[in-house]
């Protein structure tokens, strides 16, 4: 029978375990635990998972201070708000909300950002340590695909993993997360030729294109693990890359979209914050 993952419920649990650290943690510090973020522009995806991502950390005792400009704003300004915060002690995180203008360079603004305060793992510092295998804040989807993994118990060692995207904030650190745990992995993208030739060997594939229903039925090895990245919004619905109902039939395991990585993805943010707060008032073990 096929498990299908709640990524509600994993979520929850880890929100339940942050919840409980910083109850126990700001009752013996001076300070609220907070992330800033930047916001250029007016997109309404973005605007939505800001205001789910608002709304988690606050159910965890997590503050959110936003710092919006119009989309026409010039980088240097953007640049100044952020080493602002980088100097701030009232902020313990920073995210720069995606997607950004295109006048604008996003390598730039995360050079800027100090890496000690890089929420979503995403500095060239925080990429560079997980690249030679030492993990520390690790980019959020990425590391909510991993809790996933380990949540539904799939063995890593020896998988044969094959991963459509290859972005810097997903399908390569995830690529090396995975590699550091021993899978085998390719790596698909808009250019691979006959995706079908890899999908289908796949022990676990993971799909984070944001093309609806990409993967069908035709693409999916019989018993593997399929994680669904994608999320797209279309006439019949919200939907990811994968056809569930068609896929849901031969697989192992299968996240929902909606209610599967999505939530374990801001719960991950919390997470990476969470472990920035305890270095920034001493406690971390």
């Amino acid at each position: 029978m096929v498990h299908i993952i709640d990524g509600k419920k994993l979520a929850g649990e880890i929100k339940e375990r942050i919840s409980s650290e910083l109850k126990e943690l700001t009752s013996r510090c001076d300070s609220i635990p907070t992330i800033g973020t930047i916001i250029i522009g007016n997109n309404r995806e973005s605007e939505l998972f800001l205001r789910l991502r608002e709304r988690a950390s606050s159910e965890v005792g997590i503050k959110s201070e936003h710092y919006r400009f119009f989309e026409d704003v010039e980088e240097r300004e953007v640049i100044e708000v952020i080493e602002e915060l980088n100097s701030s002690e009232e902020i313990h995180g920073i995210i720069i909300q995606q997607p950004i203008p295109e006048h604008i360079s996003l390598h730039r603004l995360l050079s800027r950002l100090s890496p000690d305060k890089d929420v979503e793992g995403i500095t060239p510092r925080n990429l560079g340590r997980l690249m030679i295998g030492e993990e520390d804040i690790i980019p959020c989807t990425p590391l909510a695909v991993l809790r996933i993994l380990e949540h539904a118990n799939v063995q890593l060692k020896g998988a044969n993993a094959v991963i459509v995207n290859h972005s810097p904030i997903v399908g390569k650190p995830l690529a090396i997360l995975l590699l550091n745990r021993n899978a085998t992995v390719s790596v698909c993208h808009v250019f691979t030729r006959n995706l079908k030739e890899y999908t289908r060997k796949a022990d676990i594939l993971i799909t984070a294109t944001g093309v609806p229903r990409l993967i069908g039925r035709e693409h999916i090895k019989e018993g593997s693990v399929v994680i669904d990245v994608g999320i797209s919004k279309t006439e019949k619905g919200i939907c990811g890359d994968v056809a569930f109902d068609e896929v849901k039939e031969i697989v192992s395991a299968i996240t929902p979209v909606p209610g599967g990585v999505g939530p374990v993805t801001i719960a991950s943010a919390l997470e990476n914050l969470l472990k920035l707060y305890k270095r920034k008032v001493g406690e971390e073990k």
